[in-house]
């Protein structure tokens, strides 16, 4: 029979042995073996769920926000965005949704002076919602075709390396007819992911990057889930894919960290090695405060060439306003 030891038991032997055992995590080199150089490569800022609109000085706290990002002592090299840019295109109409990224583009282009890496999110998305949108599925910029269009993307996925790293950015809204949009990929998403995956160089370190979590613990909190008396937790708030996905990280260790938004919430899940970053809002409780302990901010995240990195979540100071 296997014999399965307890964590208690695991870090006593570590003790008495002079060694250290992560739990969760990769294992610590062997003593007196040479550590690879620490250096940052790369200085992230992660905003996500912006949701500018023209209501409640939205437009006025992006620009915050914006400001608060660049103006930081250790400026950040590049901005990851991660979707939800604007409050909301799935059931406005046209002119509403042009409004709105009329509105993100002017911000952006007036405002911003760092590169930026953007990611879909669902309410970035076009019209599903036909009741409410009036769409009809046929427009030229239906669906993710109009996000896409603002961000200057050619595909709805996508990777790339830099500083040494390998990034991979996920489209992680998936239609669905009851609930409008649900949480995962598709099956072209995933067999790409995989074949993506297999393609990083060994010793590559891997940030993959989507709006909505693949795996976080604040979901839970995010609504009456428990209501009905065990917990019911909505494949639109986390990635119901998410077994799946998990299952191909366990297959390559190189992944190191995942970064999503989306819940408006901020935690940190460390699982089976890789550790999960789900980083509150810029736009908090959209743009009425904090969304419950979480204040409007932002991520910073140090990526180092040994593979390791470290991050903390930002308020930039942000007051709601009629």
């Amino acid at each position: 029979m296997e014999r399965r030891l307890s964590r208690r038991q695991l870090l006593k032997m570590a003790g008495g042995l002079g060694v250290t055992v992560a739990l969760g995590q990769r294992a610590a080199a062997a003593p007196g073996a040479r550590r690879p150089e620490r250096k940052r490569v790369l200085r992230i800022a992660h905003l996500t769920d912006i949701h500018v609109q023209p209501e409640r000085a939205a437009d006025q706290g992006m620009v915050a926000c914006l400001r608060h990002v660049q103006r930081q002592p250790d400026k950040p090299d590049v901005i990851f965005n991660g979707g939800d840019s604007i409050m909301d295109s799935l059931g406005t109409d046209r002119a509403r949704t042009a409004l709105q990224w009329k509105l993100w583009r002017n911000i952006l282009a007036q405002e911003c002076s760092l590169p930026v890496e953007h990611c879909i999110g669902n309410h970035d998305v076009w019209g599903w919602n036909r009741k409410k949108s009036g769409a009809t599925g046929v427009e030229p910029l239906y669906g993710k075709k109009w996000a896409m269009e603002a961000f200057g993307l050619s595909s709805r996925f996508r990777s790339f390396d830099r500083a040494g790293w390998h990034f991979i950015f996920l489209d992680s809204t998936h239609p669905h007819e009851e609930t409008v949009y649900t949480a995962r990929l598709d099956e072209e998403q995933f067999e790409w992911l995989e074949a993506d995956l297999a393609s990083v160089e060994k010793g590559t370190p891997v940030l993959v990057f989507s709006h909505i979590p693949i795996l976080c613990a604040c979901v839970f909190f995010d609504g009456d889930n428990e209501e009905t008396g065990n917990w019911v937790v909505p494949g639109a708030w986390m990635h119901i894919d998410a077994r799946r996905i998990k299952d191909l990280f366990l297959k390559h260790p190189e992944v190191r960290l995942a970064l999503s938004g989306h819940v408006h919430l901020q935690d940190r899940v460390e699982y089976n090695g890789v550790t999960y970053l789900c980083n509150g809002a810029v736009c908090g409780a959209w743009w009425k405060g904090p969304y419950q302990e979480c204040q409007p901010g932002y991520g910073l995240v140090n990526l180092y060439s040994d593979g390791s990195f470290d991050a903390e979540y930002v308020a930039y100071g942000w007051k709601a306003r009629e």
